[in-house]
């Protein structure tokens, strides 16, 4: 049974849902990749403002990072956040055929999970709990974090380590999903991993040591004295010597991965000079803390005989030490009370007849409802643990990645799921990203989302406000699950021992002549 409070919020979540609509699609517009999320940290931060928070913008020595606050008299203090990266290589337009972002070629950033309707929910679910607390007269504070570069585990354990989630009485993590089980749903036991991110960054500053003074020419410079293989070579080398070692570096089971990806360095001339620098970021998704550290010295020894092969050097560079997840029955609970109070999100004909357009154009075939079936139900969180621990072994307590994680080990967390746009493949066909991504970003059929993850935020927040037998259910759970706390005895420290990676060349938009691009230019303007 709601609270007159959370009647209250659900009430203004309805009145300012066009409102939600609109800075869903210009999040989704922006598109901006890791590190680089400019434009939609300072909308974001100017919102926040306009809303009464006071904002501290590039929080914990992130540019695209804010953490804002708003209090109505001492009590709880609760969390919330945003993300809103999206991914380079993924630019489609809000539109049912396939193309890119107006004046963009399709390299460009794209919002795929979609982190737009993500952080938009979450704003949502925020701005509502405010203005009920206002109109009930409830004390307490509430915390919203902007998290940037979540692809590449970015923010949060950079914040964790930095106190932004100390002190808090609950965190609500929400996250757009369609995969069976975690769909319409809120975790239980088994939460998301460890996650560490890497650069390899090779250098060949002294080519000219690569070969004997006596055996080149009189001139070390000379261009038939200077034989080194340089820095490409390097990378090459630890590239395939990695995937040829992948296999051997964890078991085959527990649900493991580690994705490369090669980082533009320039030597963008065809002069007979060896490369200069080259660099490769690799991610490595594993349950366990050991396990990263395990596939990490597998990697470093790869880069030492990578570069004293080519003449080079090398340089590891953290970019993420993410922790694994900690559970919370008690908050689990909490949100998926909230979440069948809200139900699962409902798509309308008009969403329907967009579906089928996408279907058609992505080379499927229309049908009657082209949505998944399972979007519009509710799984209970143990009915989804059951059937996620199908496929896993006994032993392993964390599948899967995302660095909510960190959150988790500052206050008592619950991570929720609702479902996104998801077409009904027939025939045993399958449909290309591009046709998921529009749905992302069209209103019609991102909408339904936003709107019942906001409902299900401010649902929950309200409840962890108002019913202290709730909140210290949550608390205790926390201190039991930790040992006593933050800095219990089965406590884990933050893993963050690295400075924001934000000096890299990540992928970005660019203002040229030409007029805003990305850093690979589009054909029509290049």
């Amino acid at each position: 049974m709601t609270s007159s409070a959370q009647e209250s919020a659900l009430a203004t979540i309805d009145s300012i849902q066009p409102l939600l609509s609109a800075w869903t699609r210009t999040i989704f517009d922006f598109g901006e990749t890791a590190w680089r999320e400019y434009q939609s940290a300072a909308w974001y931060v100017d919102r926040l403002k306009r809303e009464g928070f006071s904002v501290e913008e590039g929080s914990a020595g992130m540019p695209t990072a804010f953490c804002a606050h708003w209090t109505n008299g001492d009590g709880p203090v609760i969390g919330m956040y945003g993300e809103y990266d999206a991914v380079p290589g993924n630019c489609q337009d809000a539109a049912t055929v396939k193309q890119p972002r107006s004046g963009l070629g399709f390299e460009a950033g794209g919002h795929t999970d979609p982190h737009s309707g993500l952080g938009i929910g979450s704003l949502g679910g925020l701005l509502a709990t405010k203005a009920a607390m206002l109109e009930h007269g409830i004390k307490g504070t509430l915390r919203f974090t902007g998290e940037p570069a979540e692809k590449v585990r970015g923010s949060k354990p950079i914040h964790a380590a930095k106190g932004y989630y100390d002190g808090l009485a609950g965190m609500i993590s929400f996250h757009p999903f369609y995969m069976l089980p975690l769909c319409n749903t809120a975790r239980w036991d088994t939460h998301c991993g460890a996650a560490y991110s890497m650069i390899y960054r090779f250098v060949c500053d002294e080519p000219e040591n690569w070969v004997r003074a006596s055996d080149g020419a009189p001139i070390p410079q000379a261009h038939s004295a200077v034989r080194a293989p340089g820095a490409n070579d390097a990378l090459m080398m630890m590239y395939m010597a990695s995937k040829a070692l992948r296999d051997s570096m964890l078991t085959h089971q527990g649900g493991w991965s580690i994705s490369e990806a090669i980082l533009t360095a320039g030597q963008a001339t065809a002069d007979n000079l060896p490369a200069g620098l080259a660099e490769i970021q690799y991610m490595i998704r594993v349950p366990t803390i050991a396990m990263a550290e395990q596939v990490t010295a597998v990697l470093d020894r790869n880069a030492e005989a990578a570069a004293r092969m080519s003449g080079c050097r090398y340089e590891r560079h953290w970019v993420s030490k993410s922790r694994p997840g900690l559970a919370n029955h008690a908050m689990a609970e909490i949100t998926y009370q909230a979440l069948s109070t809200v139900g699962a999100p409902r798509w309308d004909e008009a969403a329907r007849a967009i579906a089928r357009e996408v279907q058609v154009n992505a080379g499927g075939e229309a049908t009657e409802n082209p949505f998944i079936d399972e979007l519009e139900r509710l799984i209970t969180p143990r009915e989804a643990e059951a059937i996620l621990r199908r496929d896993l072994p006994p032993s392993q307590v964390n599948s899967t990645s995302d660095d909510y994680t960190d959150m988790s080990w500052h206050a008592p967390t619950s991570r929720f799921y609702v479902a996104r746009p998801a077409l009904r493949a027939v025939k045993g066909h399958s449909y290309p990203s591009w046709a998921m991504n529009a749905l992302g970003g069209i209103p019609a059929t991102i909408d339904p989302m936003v709107t019942c993850a906001a409902k299900t935020v401010a649902l929950t927040a309200l409840r962890l406000l108002e019913d202290k037998a709730a909140r210290d259910a949550a608390m205790d759970e926390f201190v039991k699950r930790t040992g006593g706390g933050v800095g219990g005895s089965n406590w884990i420290a933050p893993l963050c021992d690295y400075e924001p990676p934000i000096n890299f060349r990540w992928p970005e938009y660019v203002t040229t002549p030409r007029g805003r691009d990305w850093w690979i230019p589009a054909a029509s303007t290049a």
